[in-house]
């Protein structure tokens, strides 16, 4: 299994529709599995399945969007494993990614070419923010791709499993914000060069770009994550010098 051994692991599945996925995974032997779907009537349908289960397993009939992974097992890492669907994959993605705290992997299924967007290297047509906020966080492995056929129904594209394991330093809430910011502007108009496309994140993007030692004339594309972080800290580090203290709050 691309999650690798669950045994005493909490894990999370998103969507499990007729429980394909449920029983695979109780059969790997989790301490404790969280089975969310917000169709009453899968819903119905994996109670059975809970009840057969002998504690194991906790259908939950929730929205996942809604659902706070922390919330799931406080104080335990979970390991996040699922079919996702494939219209709110993405901003399930951007969520988790907001909670890497209590999540010890994520093993997830996507769309292909969403797949592709998130393990693409700098200069391929498929970079971009998705790719830089994903691999900024986390080592990102495509593992393997599924066909239309392997599905029933067969979907109309084909899919891909990714194994996303959290970086084990990461970078503070207000650094991922201004990184999400940055790369918003900068792929926002992605066939401009950064002197003009950063306007929409900094008004004079030409001292941050030499502060970072980036030609002006590059295109986001061309910059790797490393260089998107090393933006994103010199950013924060002019607003920190720049700030006037509080009325009323002398400098320390």
């Amino acid at each position: 299994m691309a999650a690798g051994d669950l045994g005493g692991s909490t894990v999370l599945e998103v969507g499990p529709g007729p429980g394909g996925l449920t029983r695979a995974l109780l059969d790997a032997g989790p301490a404790r599995l969280v089975a969310v779907e917000r169709d009453p009537r899968l819903v119905q349908h994996l109670r059975e399945l809970e009840a057969a289960a002998s504690g194991r397993l906790e259908v939950l009939e929730a929205d996942a969007l809604k659902l706070d992974p922390c919330a799931v097992a406080p104080g335990q890492r979970v390991k996040i494993i699922a079919n996702l669907p494939y219209n709110v994959a993405t901003p399930l993605l951007f969520g988790w990614f907001e909670r890497l705290a209590c999540v010890e992997l994520m093993v997830l299924m996507f769309q292909k070419e969403v797949a592709l967007r998130l393990t693409a290297a700098p200069g391929t047509a498929d970079y971009g923010r998705l790719a830089v906020m994903a691999q900024l966080l986390c080592r990102v492995e495509r593992v393997f791709d599924l066909p239309p056929a392997a599905f029933t129904p067969p979907p109309k594209v084909s899919s891909s499993v990714v194994r996303l394991t959290p970086r084990p330093e990461q970078p503070s809430a207000r650094l991922r914000a201004t990184l999400a910011d940055l790369t918003r502007a900068a792929f926002g108009q992605r066939r401009k060069m950064l002197r003009s496309s950063l306007r929409a994140f900094v008004p004079e993007p030409l001292a941050l770009l030499a502060a970072a030692g980036v030609e002006p004339t590059r295109r986001a594309e061309e910059l790797d994550v490393g260089q998107f972080h090393r933006l994103a800290e010199l950013h924060l580090e002019r607003l920190d010098i720049g700030r006037e203290p509080d009325a009323g709050h002398p400098p320390s």
